[in-house]
């Protein structure tokens, strides 16, 4: 085995530290004890207690998980189906579809949520419906969410070996019990890592989610864009703690799952 070279370890170690030393200020300036500016005043839990008694940010998190849990369910159910179709049926358009599926992927955030403005200005004018709020925002982040389950699922349907659904087939199982005992066990990470990746992307995203947000909508994402606005203060840092750490519980739960889901293919 070669041995890493050391420029190859200082490259790495100076790619971590840039990624992740950011995130360790915010974490260690949530237990500031200053109220303002970035000197040391003393060690201090007492911003997360005041998240906990803040009216505003508990409705900004509650928001944000009826956002997240709404679209990503919804994004999950259609991003699957078009992600199987497109896998396991030919039709006319099947490579225009393909293609039409990466714009919303590759297009800038502020164009998609400037179109979607549009489209429900567009709609209220003409019928009268879609008035800014949670559910614009809703399906604002299911139009965003859906390419990359469908990506996630075709990818997955890709590595799976036509034969054990031909298998299934020959032993009399019609096109619903095959979908049902093979299709759906055998694809269920990939859902499992879309629904996760949809659901991390509402939980970040801002500039779709300022565009379409209506009163009483507010995210954690705008919050924050909001109070940095007025100057970085302790309890935003704790406020950002918090979404990191859910991320990476997030995260490391979907790795766990999807580990496990392997281990049992292998056996």
């Amino acid at each position: 085995m070669r041995k890493t070279s050391l420029p190859l370890w200082c490259a790495a170690a100076f790619t971590f530290v840039f990624l992740y030393l950011p995130l360790a200020v915010v974490i260690v300036f949530s237990f500031n004890s200053a109220r303002y500016g970035t000197q040391w005043k003393g060690f201090t839990t007492q911003w997360y207690a005041t998240l906990f008694h803040s009216p505003e940010k508990l409705m900004a998190v509650r928001n944000t998980l009826v956002l997240a849990c709404a679209s990503t369910a919804v994004a999950t159910v259609l991003g699957t189906l078009l992600g199987f179709g497109l896998s396991r049926y030919s039709h006319p358009g099947k490579r225009v579809i393909s293609s039409l599926m990466y714009v919303p992927i590759v297009i800038p955030d502020i164009v998609m949520a400037v179109a979607m403005l549009m489209f429900y200005s567009l709609l209220r004018d003409w019928l009268g419906l879609f008035q800014l709020g949670m559910p614009s925002m809703i399906l604002a982040h299911i139009t965003f969410q859906i390419p990359f389950i469908a990506l996630v699922i075709r990818s997955r349907l890709a590595g799976l070996d036509p034969a054990l659904e031909e298998a299934a087939h020959d032993l009399g199982a019609d096109a619903w019990q095959k979908v049902r005992h093979v299709t759906l066990p055998l694809i269920f990470p990939g859902i499992v890592a879309g629904a996760a990746l949809a659901f991390t992307l509402s939980i970040d995203d801002f500039v779709v989610s300022f565009f379409t947000t209506g009163p009483g909508a507010t995210t954690l994402p705008i919050l924050i864009y909001s109070s940095v606005k007025r100057g970085i203060t302790p309890d935003i840092n704790a406020l950002s703690t918090l979404i990191v750490l859910a991320s990476v519980a997030g995260t490391v739960t979907m790795a766990l799952l999807q580990r496990r889901n392997l281990a049992g293919e292998e056996k």
